[in-house]
């Protein structure tokens, strides 16, 4: 057996690094990625916020309304650090890989976990470059659903938007669930541990659930520079809290430490599909904790400069959750020594700390990842709470009148509010024993399919529509990234609403994403029908005139 060495290198590369990578994302010019530089078309950009009341001055806005024709109603007062910040706890990478390692590890095992994570983040860096380029055009809060009306025809882009709004609204709905939920769930982990005849009550953990949520719900009532705190924090508490992990699990590693062949090219079936299938069936594991960076998109009306902070929060965080990903998986692959174990339980990562620390030391190490789970879940019910704001404040939704009222200026309380119940009442799916995998397939398909809406818009137009972006690929590369990305987000549609197991399948074990999905879509059209056919006009979008004559296609997507 191998003496472990302590990871000193990986130490002193994260301390010599972390302050140029923090000086380059609080540059002020887009130059880090940017290979299309215009700065003309930069400073009239900037010029159209100042003069229309997107600027702030000390982080107030100072105006009546802004250029894409909304009402300023909240102060400009966070930082490119903190949208960072807000995407790295939205995607909550230690508790993401935590709550659904168990899917990868019966869909393939290492081999899955490790080179499922290593796939995804690629796939995920390519959604993120293609939305940066786009948010760095029209960066407003209505993210996907605005612009896919500015990017699409005239003939199809209140359509567009509508549908591609519903699928934002449900995607940051059901993350928002899916990390409270599965936070409450983690914790009701931590009792068997010590009590190994106790059993959790779906009762009990739907009560604890309400619990979180109240916890994220009463946080969101901080003001923005204490949520940009609240989302500094978070990245330097994930990055100890991987650090942590990584040293403690491999250091003491009670049961021994698996070979590398296990670690890097270890596969194994347990869950009933056929090998190739189950290994991308298995993706839903990385997929679903890298969706959430293009919720920070939402909070592009009280973010300093959105047309280069938004955009580089998105890519930034991406990033930064791939690295920690890794970091995080590989020692935890390293001391699975005993995975029938694991197989057999219902949160396999209390089990595998225990096995490594010991029990005092896997409360601990539980107590790290918990608390990533409630920071992540009070940022994606803050996204969530500003994309019900802002598409109501179009129309889109039932009672848009309600939940698009600002409460002292700063909250919008209401879509909190709704947000919240909404929230709640869904988790009541909790009393059927597959909920959990409901909420994280309905999250990952919907919140994929509201990112691919523009992008392939923008695609299917040649990506003309934009010109003048602070940040922009090559042509030829952008066309590439933007196709990869449409099939992959088609591809996981259709992989994400199968079972995620086909052995012993039955009522309690099916894959409920796609009723959540139906009903959901039942109620955007028959609200479409109602009422939306005649009063959803789309976003005021005062520019989509001079967008739309530069198309020579005004009847093509």
């Amino acid at each position: 057996m191998q003496q472990y060495r302590k990871p000193i290198d990986s130490v002193r590369f994260i301390r010599h690094h972390i302050p140029k990578l923090k000086e380059w994302f609080s540059r002020k010019d887009w130059t880090g990625m940017n290979t299309h530089k215009n700065s003309d078309t930069t400073s009239k950009l900037s010029s159209g916020f100042m003069e229309k009341g997107h600027g702030s001055v000390g982080g107030e806005a100072f105006a009546v309304s802004d250029e894409h024709g909304y009402k300023v109603e909240m102060p400009r007062e966070m930082s490119v650090w903190s949208a960072i910040g807000l995407g790295l706890a939205i995607m909550a990478c230690p508790y993401g890989l935590s709550t659904t390692i168990s899917i990868a590890l019966q869909n393939g095992g290492p081999a899955t976990v490790l080179w499922g994570w290593v796939f995804v983040s690629l796939m995920s860096i390519c959604i993120a470059l293609s939305l940066a380029e786009i948010a760095s055009r029209y960066p407003t809060s209505g993210g996907p659903y605005y612009w896919s009306y500015m990017l699409a025809s005239r003939r199809y882009n209140t359509v567009a938007s509508y549908v591609v709004g519903w699928l934002g609204l449900i995607g940051n709905w059901t993350v928002s669930l899916s990390i409270i939920y599965g936070t409450a769930e983690l914790i009701m982990a931590i009792p068997p541990l010590w009590h190994p005849a106790f059993e959790p009550q779906a009762w009990q953990t739907y009560l604890l659930f309400l619990a979180v949520l109240l916890i994220c719900f009463g946080a969101n009532f901080l003001k923005q520079r204490q949520l940009d705190a609240l989302n500094t924090f978070s990245i330097y508490w994930t990055a100890a809290s991987v650090l942590i992990v990584l040293v403690t699990v491999l250091a003491m590693a009670r049961n021994g430490r698996a070979s590398g062949s296990f670690v890097f090219g270890g596969f194994d079936v347990s869950s009933g599909w056929q090998p190739g299938w189950a290994w991308f069936v298995g993706l839903l594991q990385s997929a679903y904790v890298l969706t959430g960076y293009g919720m920070v998109a939402a909070m592009a009306d009280e973010v300093a400069n959105p047309e280069t902070s938004v955009p580089r929060g998105m890519v930034g965080s991406v990033i930064a959750a791939a690295v920690t990903g890794l970091l995080y998986l590989i020692p935890l692959l390293f001391v699975m020594t005993d995975m029938p174990s694991l197989l057999n339980a219902d949160q396999p990562i209390p089990v595998l700390f225990q096995q490594a620390t010991g029990t005092e030391g896997a409360t601990g190490l539980m107590v790290l990842i918990i608390t990533i789970g409630v920071l992540g879940g009070i940022g994606a019910l803050t996204t969530s709470s500003r994309t019900a704001y802002s598409f109501a404040r179009d129309n889109g939704i039932p009672g848009s009148q309600w939940w698009k009222v600002v409460w002292r200026e700063y909250l919008p309380l209401n879509a909190l509010a709704l947000s919240s119940i909404v929230i709640a009442l869904l988790g009541l799916l909790s009393f059927q024993s597959a909920a959990f995998s409901a909420f994280t397939g309905v999250a990952t398909i919907t919140l994929g399919a509201s990112y691919a809406g523009p992008i392939l818009i923008s695609l299917l137009r040649k990506r003309e529509p934009l010109e003048g972006a602070v940040f922009r690929m090559p042509s030829w590369l952008g066309f590439i990234v933007n196709a990869v990305c449409c099939a992959w987000i088609l591809l996981s549609i259709v992989i994400f609403c199968m079972p995620t197991a086909v052995s012993g399948l039955n009522a309690d074990t099916m894959n409920y994403a796609s009723v959540v999905f139906v009903f959901f879509a039942a109620v955007s059209f028959v609200y479409y029908i109602l009422h939306a056919r005649k009063g959803f006009n789309g976003p005021p979008a005062t520019s989509h005139e001079s967008v739309d004559e530069k198309s020579n296609s005004l009847d093509k997507l």
